[in-house]
């Protein structure tokens, strides 16, 4: 009975309500599903599964929630602001406040060092990155037109940017005999090759810092790829969201500098932007669209009337992001946190024999475990993972997930947690490693895991996962995300 109801509920909806291009029945998902089921607690749940795919940064709450309790003004839910209530509590604009707009222009500008200043009445709001980055697509591309992505990528991009909009992603190949670096050879070669499918490339979109690199890009990069998409006369998406998450050199080299210094047509330059990885505050749903052009920001406006920022949220905002002293102070101590998790982190991890990509931002490492696969295969990445889940209980993410083409990276997030989790983490691979060399020396394969009996797609559009806001020890009670079989496969 449950069964044709759902089957005739599917029939009444709609193609894209009920298309797969959400992605759910990605790797990304199933290990969020095995956190889900049994999450860990220090006390409650200490043989849980630790969340470590999840790209969220607490680290400084403590200096938000000191900044709220000496700035009671900014709320108007407290006795000291509540006299604004009426002022913000009715309808607002969809330009935004203008001092959110003033405040937020001012912070883009103060974590690119002050080396390039942003037009407030260029930013338009959305809710979230997700939002912001399927706003943008919304305005630059009809459904069927396609976008490049140089791969490892936001696994979420194919929901991001095409599950509604109808817009498709071409893969741009890099890999790691150049740390992944993107190069003009291998976006001329993507595009030529969309040219021969008969693709409409209507741009490219980068992430600068990589999600799930965690690296910058360098001038001359940017400077190639912006020559690249002049030359084609295409749009360039930057997502820019991890700008403030950069604890070492190189720094971040925003585009919006890198344009000041060469010709090109600016009509073509958009940024993405938001306060959920910088600020760490992702359930604010705080997303930006900057961009060079006048008629985008024309048409961004209409249609972020469907995701406003709460107006509540503006003013809260607004007030903090103003204040010079703390932000200077929060930024600073924000990078030097992350730099200390960082090294402690990739340190345990070396201590083991597992390495990473060398990085320098982010919220996550990329984890080269390559020799430990027995076949460099994706089905053989995906049983190395499941064995990471159900018997190590870590949820981290594999590569395949991020379309990387090289089995054996995964990508794992060491920032939102405390140092207590991150010990027990550690401790958890030191074992696993362990267990593996004393296997090793008997037996020629020493990683065993059951193939899963699963319809698992590695297709582009199933790699993807909304990164919602939680806790570290527990995930949102207001999940989306159905229970599955495929993590007990072993």
């Amino acid at each position: 009975m449950a069964m044709g109801f759902v089957s005739e509920n599917h029939q009444i909806l709609s193609k894209i309500a009920t298309s797969d291009r959400h992605g759910e029945n990605s790797a990304y998902f199933e290990g969020w599903k095995a956190y889900d089921r049994n999450p860990f607690h220090p006390t409650k749940n200490p043989h849980g599964v630790i969340q470590m795919g999840l790209a969220e940064n607490p680290l400084c709450f403590d200096l938000i929630e000191e900044w709220i309790r000496n700035n009671p003004k900014a709320s108007i839910c407290t006795p000291e602001g509540v006299n604004e209530f009426r002022n913000i509590a009715i309808f607002q604009d969809y330009h935004g406040l203008p001092e959110f707009r003033n405040a937020v222009a001012k912070f883009m500008g103060r974590v690119r060092g002050g080396r390039v200043q942003f037009d407030p009445n260029r930013i338009v709001m959305s809710g979230g990155a997700t939002g912001a980055n399927e706003l943008i697509m919304f305005c630059l591309a009809d459904p069927g037109d396609a976008f490049l992505v140089p791969s490892p990528c936001y696994s979420a991009f194919g929901r991001d940017l095409g599950w509604r909009t109808g817009v498709n992603l071409v893969t741009v190949n890099c890999d790691s005999s150049n740390n992944f670096k993107i190069t003009k050879a291998a976006l001329e070669a993507a595009y030529e090759k969309a040219q021969e499918d008969n693709i409409n490339v209507k741009g490219l979109i980068i992430t600068n810092p990589s999600n799930p690199l965690g690296t910058t890009l360098d001038r001359e990069t940017l400077k190639s790829v912006v020559s690249f998409i002049n030359e084609k006369n295409i749009h360039l998406v930057c997502d820019e969201i991890y700008a403030a998450t950069v604890f070492s050199s190189p720094g971040f080299v925003s585009v919006s500098e890198v344009i000041q210094e060469m010709e090109c047509n600016r009509d073509l330059i958009h940024i993405v932007s938001s306060l959920s990885k910088d600020m760490g505050l992702p359930g604010f749903r705080v997303g930006i669209v900057y961009s060079y052009n006048d008629a985008v920001v024309n048409c961004g406006r209409k249609m972020s009337s469907f995701g406003l920022v709460s107006s509540q949220t503006q003013y809260l905002l607004a007030a903090m992001l103003s204040d010079e002293k703390f932000m200077e102070s929060y930024l600073a101590e924000s990078s030097r946190r992350l730099a200390k998790r960082h090294a402690i982190f990739t340190k345990g991890l070396e201590q083991v024999g597992i390495t990473c990509l060398t990085s320098n931002a982010g919220l996550f490492c990329w984890m080269d475990l390559r020799r430990m696969l027995k076949e460099q295969k994706t089905e053989a990445e995906i049983l190395l993972w499941l064995k990471i889940i159900n018997d190590v209980k870590l949820n981290v993410s594999p590569g395949s997930s991020f379309q990387c083409s090289e089995p054996g990276w995964y990508r794992v997030c060491f920032a939102n947690m405390d140092d207590d989790t991150v010990d027990v983490a550690l401790k958890r691979i030191r074992a696993f490693v362990d267990q593996g060399k004393r296997g090793a020396d008997h037996s020629s394969t020493p990683l065993k895991a059951k193939r899963p009996k699963t319809n698992l797609r590695l297709s582009f559009s199933s790699r993807t996962l909304e990164e919602s806001v939680m806790s570290p020890h527990m995930m949102s009670p207001n999940s989306p995300i159905p229970q599955s079989p495929l993590v007990r496969a072993t």
